[in-house]
């Protein structure tokens, strides 16, 4: 015990005498461990962050009919098969054909707040529908149509036992318009109602063409999710939206990849600066290895003392870089994705034995020449 406490006292001794240049060493590998700190956590929490900037994008699962009949029965039991922390929204898509004024107009039953979730990048101009009797216009439909929130009109349908009948009886439903539509895509051609609204005026109900669902979730998650689904629900088809999925899987790929490659060279220039550092302390110390050679001071003593220094410092380097890393890692999660990061309590031991490590690593060879001090050539001052 006395052992130890003299030899961490005679390191912490040395690294005092020398401070200024320690300091030097420190700040490099407390900045290495700051970023190697904070790029690994920003590299196991990108996935988490990219995936819900990706959920803005849009639907990256669609249920569709595997038979004939297709309900939004089958759709919720699909969609209980997946985690409910990781399912954003399911939207129930019917569309049928109605008029507007004589003309014929597509409209889309659906579930307004699982549109709102599975859909995010909707622009609405006015409000969503809140309630019954409530219309959303495609930004086309409303320029076509003339129409703009606050107007109120009538929305017919003919049924199709009717269709050949000397005399039409449509059925007819007023919506008041509170929202115009603009996504800049085929959603501007379609007018949006609440499910039980086109049942209404269609007469039937149950029925519904697909669902989109928006997944917060890995690639390998979401096509184990397909699989499970298709396996235990046979009245869905259910499938991956390609477009949204590859681009995730590309894009997070190669940022995971940047991330590594920046962290692999921040690591690579810590090691050189505290080797350096290193490599001028022992020469800055020539005559006092000599001596302590001189009086028997084995090599393996003179290695252990230097490599205790260096310990110390990678110590209490990692130490401030795991904590300024959690910090620099929040401010760029805040910056970039604008929400905050979890905390991943591992990663800070990591971090510290990282540290260590490396500046072990790196002081290796100073510390190797440092026994290569001849102590009559060193004491006679050459």
């Amino acid at each position: 015990m006395k052992k130890r406490r003299m030899y961490l006292r005679m390191i912490t001794a040395s690294l005092m005498r020398r401070r200024s240049r320690m300091l030097v060493a420190l700040l490099s590998i407390a900045i290495g461990a700051t970023v190697l700190s904070g790029l690994v956590t920003i590299y196991y929490d990108v996935p988490r962050q990219m995936g819900a900037e990706f959920r803005n994008y849009g639907a990256n699962m669609i249920f569709t009919a595997a038979d004939e009949e297709f309900t939004i029965e089958d759709a919720e039991k699909g969609a209980a098969q997946i985690s409910s922390s990781q399912l954003v929204g399911m939207a129930p898509y019917r569309y049928e054909n109605v008029r507007i004024r004589e003309t014929p107009v597509v409209a889309a039953g659906t579930d307004m707040e699982g549109a709102k979730a599975a859909s995010p990048y909707w622009s609405v101009d006015g409000e969503w529908p809140s309630a019954q009797g409530e219309l959303l216009v495609g930004a086309d439909i409303a320029e076509n149509y003339n129409l703009k929130t606050g107007d109120t009109i009538e929305v017919t349908y003919t049924p199709e036992e009717n269709e050949t009948d000397e005399v039409t009886l449509d059925n007819f439903i007023l919506f008041d318009v509170v929202g115009i539509l603009d996504t800049g895509g085929s959603e501007e051609d379609y007018v949006y109602m609440y499910l039980s609204d086109l049942e209404e005026l269609t007469g039937e109900s149950g029925s519904i063409d697909v669902a989109e669902l928006s997944v917060s979730a890995s690639s390998d998650e979401l096509s184990s999710y397909v699989d499970k689904i298709n396996s235990s629900v046979p009245a869905v088809n259910a499938r991956l939206v390609k477009r949204v999925t590859a681009s995730e899987t590309t894009v997070l790929t190669k940022l995971q990849a940047l991330v590594l490659l920046v962290t692999i060279v921040v690591l690579a220039l810590t090691m050189i600066c505290v080797a350096t550092t290193m490599t001028a302390v022992v020469a800055e110390r020539r005559k006092e290895i000599g001596l302590r050679k001189a009086i028997g001071a084995s090599d393996s003593s003179i290695i252990k003392e230097f490599m205790g220094e260096s310990m110390l410092l990678g110590l209490l380097g990692g130490i401030i870089g795991a904590i300024l890393g959690f910090i620099f890692a929040q401010e760029v999660s805040k910056n970039v994705f604008g929400s905050s990061i979890q905390f991943r309590p591992l990663l800070a031991p990591i971090a510290i034995l990282v540290s260590i490590a490396v500046t072990g690593l790196s002081s290796l060879m100073p510390i190797r020449s440092a026994t290569d001090v001849d102590p009559a050539l060193v004491l006679k001052g050459e």
